[in-house]
């Protein structure tokens, strides 16, 4: 007999339900909600794989480029928190819902771009469309799962965005090479529109079968309904329920918010400028740029896989964060030295994505182990907009000093620095707060 069918044999009934309930529960929602961010991620930053064509199309520069992809976080971080608490109070099947078919017509509508103001407009107006996602998710998770499920369940979630770039990149490549000139419309026109469509689908099944909350799943039984919440009240015990006026000047959230912040700003530096770092490297032909953009994603979600599990397994959040930010930070100072050599550039910038998206399932695993009620609505929602600050920052920043330098090489090491700011800031969180 193997190990883990005498592990099973040895289940009490009432384990045995739990597990076939969260087991349930895994697969009704988690397919759903990851295949919807991939979707989110693609359509927020296929922009990058636009730029191949676009600018060269429409006479834009490199600070163009960087102000138009960062002004995206300005809309976002604006109606972030107003967002969550709107979801909190009228529950996530409509407010999810209402976000991915209004995210999906907007990025559809960039194929219309014809000047500056154009971009920034819809870009801004994309960023607003789609805040609340993202920390609604986060927080709908919460509804479900206790803290020490959360962790593997959040990687499942998170591994979206390395697979937006996994899927996206060929697929873009793909559109772009192919589909240039298709009935007068250039290949970045058809990139806008044929990667907006799925997001409208999706968000009309969400309408029709995403659960608003445990009883709410006619999938469940009463007994694992029953079984369910009460995980979800022990869990809840040791939380605490802040008071929305001080969301902004708590400081466990303000640590929250820098950490998410200096994450961000990595992030985003990879899935904005990754095709243009190596295209940099001689590749010309997009479809082959976007088959090699699709290592260091895949590679990536091998790593949030491991960390997020061990975290899971030993209970402990703070170093694992700790870890994948000093990865990130190492990949991306690595980059720097990568030169003109693609697999070269491509190994350094594998190991950067293992770090950079790594952190971020373990990263929420943080504020969602001590937050609860309305007030972790807000909170959630005010760090993801601090956070997505970062996204403005390193967009802006690595276009501004390409076009003044020629090259990305200081930006990444600045985004290093930012990196290692997060690491110090993860270091001072107590381990009781968040090791659950």
């Amino acid at each position: 007999m193997s190990n883990s069918v005498a592990r099973a044999a040895d289940l009490s009934p009432a384990e045995s339900m739990e597990r076939v309930a969260y087991a349930k529960v895994t697969w009704r929602l988690i397919p759903l909600l990851f295949v919807s961010y991939v979707m989110a991620f693609l359509d927020r930053v296929n922009v990058g794989f636009a730029k191949l064509q676009m600018l060269s199309d429409l006479s834009f520069s490199e600070a163009t480029y960087g102000l138009g992809t960062g002004i995206f976080f300005l809309g976002y971080v604006l109606f972030e928190v107003p967002s969550n608490i709107v979801q909190h109070r009228v529950g996530a099947r409509r407010w999810i819902s209402r976000i991915m078919i209004t995210w999906g017509l907007l990025s559809a509508s960039m194929m219309f771009v014809q000047t500056p103001t154009t971009f920034y407009v819809l870009r801004f107006l994309l960023g607003l469309a789609e805040a609340g996602f993202l920390p609604g998710i986060v927080l709908y998770l919460t509804y479900w799962y206790p803290a020490h499920r959360r962790g593997k369940i959040m990687a499942l979630f998170f591994a979206a965005v390395p697979a937006s770039g996994l899927i996206g990149g060929p697929v873009s490549g793909w559109i772009l090479e192919s589909l240039s000139g298709a009935y007068g419309f250039a290949g970045w026109q058809w990139l806008f529109v044929l990667e907006a469509l799925p997001s409208i689908v999706l968000g009309m099944v969400i309408l029709l079968v995403l659960p608003d909350g445990i009883q709410d799943a006619s999938w469940l039984s009463p007994q694992e309904k029953s079984l369910l919440e009460a995980n979800i009240k022990v869990d809840a015990h040791d939380k605490h329920e802040l008071q929305l006026r001080k969301i902004f000047s708590d400081r466990r959230v303000l640590v929250m918010a820098g950490i998410y912040f200096c994450a961000t700003t990595g992030g985003y530096g990879i899935s904005f400028w990754l095709p243009s770092i190596i295209k940099m490297t001689g590749v010309v032909s997009p479809l082959k740029i976007g088959l090699l953009t699709a290592i260091p994603f895949l590679l990536a979600i091998i790593g949030m896989l491991f960390f997020s599990r061990s975290a899971d397994a030993r209970r402990e959040r703070k170093l694992h964060l700790a870890g994948a930010m000093s990865i990130g930070a190492f990949g991306l100072v690595l980059s720097v030295f990568s030169g003109s050599d693609t697999t070269r550039a491509l190994f350094v910038l594998s190991i950067a994505a293992i770090g950079v998206y790594s952190a971020f399932p373990v990263f929420w695993s943080l504020p969602t182990a001590f937050l609860t009620g309305i007030g972790a609505a807000a909170a959630i929602a005010f760090i993801t907009s601090v956070g997505n600050i970062g996204g403005f920052v390193s967009s802006y920043l690595i276009g501004w000093i390409k076009q003044m330098s020629g090259s990305t090489g200081i930006a990444m090491l600045v985004l290093a620095a930012i990196y290692v700011v997060g690491v110090l800031l993860t270091l001072t969180v107590p381990a009781r707060l968040v090791n659950k």
